[in-house]
């Protein structure tokens, strides 16, 4: 029985200014983004037809139906091979609506993961955007620069070693109500990337960017605050900022035996909090 797995990385966005919005009310965005080796797992293999199944940590929180990205990417690659069937299992270990990228992520890998179980191509990118403006950075999976609503995307060399811990307070936030709170829709974009050489050199950039979406998430999720003060007082931490919309926060690191001692370290001082550490790419 023919068998595929893909990661689905969580998605860091290590800067994200607001530039705009268009008139159908959708945001423009340039990101300096990162995926992260912690994540969530797709697995498809050859069934009569389409079936689904969720386990690991956050299974509970998965949507059924419409709001299903999986399913949704699942229909979508069906249409390709309407003679095909799989069966597909999700691990989720992602929290969700957590700035992270999590479903996006997991509807690039089961498009990829299917592409390769049925040997039919991608979607194109008009039929990708359908599913989130996420999606197709998530596709790339690599250090990009993501502008537009997310179609507009710039792969980018490999970054320099550099380790991330994420941090989730353990609440949701609504990015609609995020950008909603989102007082400045009209902020300059990156400029120029320079080459990094060196994870110091990456967050030293870094900290004259910004996350224009942190402030309005702060309004409606205040703890986000407290991870960030909690991860900036860590050993080796170079920058802490919040991802996307919220509420994960991310802590960057040269090492990882930095890294992995500050998760540990925050895991058992706030047992509520998930806590993870992963290199970035």
């Amino acid at each position: 029985m023919a068998r595929i797995e893909r990661r689905a990385p969580a998605k860091i966005n290590l800067t994200l200014h607001v530039t705009g919005r268009r008139d159908d009310g959708y945001h423009l965005l340039d990101s300096l983004v990162a995926f992260c080796s912690v994540g969530d797992r797709v697995e498809v293999s050859d069934a009569p037809g389409l079936s689904f199944a969720v386990r690991g940590a956050f299974a509970g929180a998965v949507p059924s139906g419409g709001d299903n990205l999986v399913l949704r990417a699942a229909e979508l690659m069906a249409a390709r091979a309407p003679m095909a069937g799989a069966a597909i299992t999700l691990t989720k270990d992602l929290p969700p609506a957590s700035g992270i990228g999590g479903g996006s992520s997991d509807a690039a890998a089961t498009l990829s993961a299917l592409s390769a179980l049925w040997s039919v191509p991608l979607p194109g990118p008009d039929e990708i955007l359908t599913l989130g403006a996420d999606v197709p950075a998530c596709l790339e999976a690599r250090a990009l620069r993501m502008r537009g609503i997310g179609e507009e995307i710039e792969t980018l060399p490999p970054l320099p070693e550099i380790h991330a811990v994420l941090v989730n307070p353990g609440c949701a936030v609504s990015t609609p109500e995020v950008f909603r709170a989102l007082e400045n829709r009209d902020n300059a974009g990156m400029g120029a990337l320079p080459a990094w050489t060196s994870a110091e050199e990456l967050a030293d950039w870094l900290s004259d960017g910004r996350n224009d979406l942190e402030a309005p998430a702060l309004s409606l999720a205040p703890e986000i605050r407290e991870v960030l003060a909690a991860l900036t007082v860590q050993r080796g931490c170079l920058l802490a900022r919040m991802s996307g919309s919220g509420a994960t926060c991310f802590g960057l690191f040269a090492g990882q035996e930095d890294a992995d001692a500050a998760a540990t370290s925050l895991g058992a001082a706030h047992p509520e909090w998930w806590c993870r550490a992963g290199r970035l790419t």
